[in-house]
């Protein structure tokens, strides 16, 4: 039962971590050379980070690596107008904890995302083995000393994960440009780009959360379209643990998102959870 609290986990990291270029718009590299962020290109950005965040949701889908541990994509639509709030269909796709996952009957599953925790549907077989409860519940309090220093700060890293927090990446990095324009989708967008170590970025309050991730590197790209909303990010990034990668697209954005507690009845609390099964397997 405990290896499937850690995939949730690394999934959860997935999720939060700094992460990666895909579907073959892989970023053009920076140089070591490479100017610093010009006025205009910082107007842009400026704007991109405002219109995004006033939008205050999406539809997402994306699909996110954690070294050689799991793959896995994400849909769903998510809401950040007040505090994090969604639901997401997570579908494991590969790696060693993707394995676990389908040992214990689950190859994809239902996030929720709530103002006072993260809540998580297993499947069948792992009901059978806690109490007969689908869902497992994460309080965001707690969610920091789940996975150790791994996951410090973990709930701070989930709640931030919007694309406007990409944009603002670039905006923090000493020397983010422009790429061009490209179509992403059908959508005439324009691409930026940077690439910074984490030490070296100009926003101290993402500079520390990162570096509390044990984030070293990280490289974002995003594609912003006319109205100067993200259709697209890509981001790598470097951590102790190996390399983190993550690729999404929005759209739809000012959807509605609506979402419910699951039911009382067929929920347990991880802790409570974790306590039932003493040492575990």
């Amino acid at each position: 039962m405990k290896r499937a609290i850690a995939a949730v986990t690394a999934a959860l990291l997935g999720l939060a971590g700094c992460t990666s270029s895909g579907d073959g718009d892989d970023p053009a590299p920076t140089g070591s050379r490479t100017p610093a962020t010009s006025a205009a290109v910082r107007a842009e950005l400026r704007s991109a980070a405002e219109a995004t965040g006033r939008a205050g949701s999406a539809r997402v889908e994306a699909t996110t690596g954690v070294g050689d541990s799991l793959a896995m994509t994400s849909e769903g639509a998510l809401a950040w107008d007040d505090g994090l709030t969604g639901t997401l269909t997570l579908t494991y796709t590969g790696g060693t904890l993707a394995d676990t996952m389908r040992e214990l009957g689950t190859e994809s599953m239902e996030a929720r995302y709530l103002p006072d925790a993260y809540y998580a549907r297993m499947g069948d077989a792992f009901a059978a083995r806690a109490g007969g409860r689908h869902w497992v519940r994460y309080p965001w309090a707690e969610l920091d000393r789940l996975g150790g220093s791994g996951a410090a700060h973990l709930s701070e890293q989930i709640r931030g994960a919007t694309p406007d927090r990409s944009v603002r990446f670039l905006l923090a990095a000493p020397a983010a440009r422009v790429i061009g324009e490209e179509r992403v989708r059908g959508i005439r967008t324009t691409h930026y780009t940077a690439t910074s170590q984490v030490s070296d970025l100009g926003d101290p309050a993402l500079r520390e959360q990162l570096e509390r991730a044990g984030v070293t590197t990280r490289t974002v790209d995003i594609w912003v379209d006319e109205r100067d909303l993200v259709v697209k990010k890509a981001e790598k990034g470097r951590s102790a643990t190996g390399e983190l990668t993550q690729t999404a697209y929005y759209d739809g954005y000012g959807t509605e998102v609506a979402v419910r507690e699951p039911p009382a009845a067929d929920t347990q609390d991880f802790k409570e959870l974790l306590a039932t099964q003493g040492t575990g397997r």
